[in-house]
């Protein structure tokens, strides 16, 4: 989860040139899940990422968050309240969010896990009813009811044996949304880069013990890893991890919430065609059809208006 308050002024080409970069990186790292566990474990596989894009961040997020206007925060170290709500949104985002869709994507096309996990901002409006007595209105009702037949045709197109998997990325786009909605009431950092790695390295830890004590390590065979797999990891945890997260931060510093918030529409997009066209991932039409009302679902409950400060939800990222 990760929060920002717009600036005035109109933006410049470089808040453009990030939320770019948040659409085409986020988009493909659905695209390197899927090609990094053919061949190494998926928990492993999303724990490691974690682990060490949070430990190359953590130290220029200390940095950035030293160089704060706010006295409370220069040259202190994160306090232990600060800690404890990272676990717990490291454990429901970077853990439950991305490492549940890595290991659905052991079975799930890259393309259809990310038509799932787009739906996060209907899972956010179904949170913020249970959490804030946020109310429900029609555009929200009207999008989850459509969002709910776009999964159902999504399903439809799907043989049994990937239906259990269909529902482990549901959990992953739900576990993302609660710990969105829940980090807004958390004493998170202020800077977003310093929360956001701290999260990681909580996330990526619980992802390793997971995997660990599931007996994911007597399945990594090093020598019989193919360059792909390592390749795949390398993208995760740099374009993916570090670089994704430091551009949707600048775009949310920059630019309306509103508009950062489309990469919801536009990752699903990228991810479809980077699998099609890079994987030979096959879409039968009923499941273009339902990825088309998925995302014409998050259409209808964005919200309207210029908005000047606000959060926005960032889903994945896988």
């Amino acid at each position: 989860m990760i929060t920002g308050t717009e600036v005035e002024g109109r933006p410049g080409w470089l808040a453009w040139a990030a939320l770019g970069t948040v659409y085409l990186v986020w988009g493909t790292t659905y695209l390197s899940i899927r090609v990094g566990v053919r061949e190494l474990p998926p928990l492993l596989f999303a724990g490691v990422r974690f682990i060490v894009a949070g430990a190359l961040l953590y130290p220029f997020a200390r940095w950035l968050a030293s160089r704060s206007a706010d006295p409370a925060e220069v040259g202190h170290r994160p306090a232990p309240k600060a800690w404890l709500a990272a676990s717990i949104v490291g454990v429901l985002l970077p853990a439950g969010g991305n490492g549940t869709v890595t290991y659905a994507e052991t079975r799930l096309p890259s393309g259809l896990a990310a038509v799932l996990i787009a739906t996060v901002p209907l899972w956010v409006v179904v949170f913020a009813r249970i959490l804030r007595g946020q109310p429900f209105t029609r555009r929200t009702v009207g999008g989850l009811v459509v969002g709910l037949g776009g999964v159902a045709a999504l399903s439809g197109g799907q043989s049994s044996g990937h239906i259990g998997y269909m529902v482990l990325a549901l959990a992953a786009a739900a576990s993302w949304a609660f710990g969105s909605v829940l980090g807004r009431d958390l004493a998170l950092p202020r800077q977003i880069l310093l929360a956001t790695s701290m999260e990681m390295l909580v996330g990526g830890f619980v992802l390793v013990v997971v995997g660990a004590a599931a007996g994911e390590c007597s399945k990594v065979h090093l020598a019989a890893v193919p360059a792909t797999s390592w390749a795949a990891l390398g993208y995760l945890i740099g374009p993916g991890s570090i670089l994704a997260y430091s551009a949707y931060g600048y775009a949310l510093s920059h630019l309306r919430v509103t508009t950062v918030a489309t990469y919801a529409y536009v990752n699903p997009v990228v991810a479809l065609v980077a699998g099609i066209v890079l994987l030979g991932e096959h879409m039968s039409w009923i499941e273009i059809l339902g990825a088309a009302v998925v995302i014409g679902s998050l259409l209808i409950t964005a919200p309207t208006g210029r908005t000047r400060s606000g959060s926005a939800v960032a889903p994945d990222d896988a």
